[in-house]
């Protein structure tokens, strides 16, 4: 199968993006971002020095807030020319105005929110067809955050709680917008506690990977397949592959799955790893070279 020339960017959600302490808020606010890079490596993976971006807010319900709080971030990173596209409905996605804006972009990002709306307003529009297409023959980036990062999968987590998982039936499934197959994205994975939930997802659907993405956190997918974490936090992977014995398909609704065999890796920053291969490497170089043995073999 031909690989992807584009790139994806998932982020787990609650990135930071820059914002400046705030002297009259006890909260602790961190600038890792400038340091870790996910909005800024997103700018430094498009290949044109001064990158036309399209920020789309479809999936949350406050997209003027949302919206202006990436243009802030964007602005403090020295990049002006960004856009954003408040697309609401069926009939917005429709608009040759936003069709032709998509033609011309650099690279997208699609806000946090609900990823169900994605998928709905944008299934079976010439504006995916579009996206999807410039994603395979373009060196086109892509990046979501939480709910922007679980559409991009083929089959996309609708909802379910993480308490109740693990149990048949409580990790609601859907079709997400398809520009990768094979995997199962998860987001604010750590601090809510999901991993139940991208276990259980991935096992009902036999030789997929699950991704589950802290927050502050993201994975840059190269070729389709080969996953570098960014980002202050972690990433878990959870490969079905191995899978062996599940009742998953057999109890009733709300009874407890039994699963023999799943595997599981934790990436921190830097670390990479092949969903083709489904092989962990400490870091890209490391990677690199274990390829390149393989090659001269």
């Amino acid at each position: 199968m031909k690989k992807p020339k584009g790139k994806l960017i998932a982020v787990g959600g609650n990135e930071d993006k820059g914002t400046y302490p705030n002297p009259k808020s006890k909260k602790k606010y961190y600038l890792d971002f400038f340091e870790l890079g996910i909005l800024k490596r997103f700018l430094q993976e498009i290949p044109a020095r001064q990158p036309q971006i399209e920020v789309i807010t479809t999936a949350s319900l406050i997209p003027e807030e949302v919206g202006e709080r990436y243009l802030s971030a964007f602005s403090i990173l020295g990049t002006e020319n960004v856009r954003l596209m408040h697309i609401k409905n069926e009939e917005d996605a429709l608009k040759p105005e936003y069709v032709e804006r998509l033609r011309n972009a650099d690279g997208i990002m699609m806000s946090g929110g609900n990823q169900s709306r994605l998928t709905q307003i944008f299934g079976g529009t010439e504006f995916l067809d579009i996206m999807k297409r410039r994603y395979q023959e373009e060196e086109f980036v892509i990046a979501g955050t939480s709910a922007g990062a679980m559409a991009m999968s083929q089959i996309m987590i609708k909802g379910g709680s993480a308490p109740e998982s693990l149990l048949r039936g409580s990790v609601k499934m859907s079709h997400g917008l398809g520009l990768i197959d094979g995997v199962i994205i998860d987001s604010h994975f750590v601090v809510r506690g999901r991993f139940g939930r991208l276990i259980e997802a991935v096992v009902t659907h036999p030789k997929t990977i699950g991704i589950g993405l802290g927050e502050d956190t993201g994975v840059l997918i190269t070729e389709g397949d080969l996953i570098e974490t960014i980002g202050s936090n972690l990433v878990v992977i959870v490969d079905g592959h191995s899978v062996g014995y599940t009742n998953v398909h057999d109890v009733p609704v709300g009874r407890p799955i039994s699963i023999e065999n799943v595997m599981m890796h934790v990436l921190a920053k830097g670390n990479v790893y092949n969903m083709d291969t489904r092989e962990f490497f400490k870091d890209e170089a490391t990677q690199k070279q274990m390829m390149m043995q393989v090659t001269q073999r």
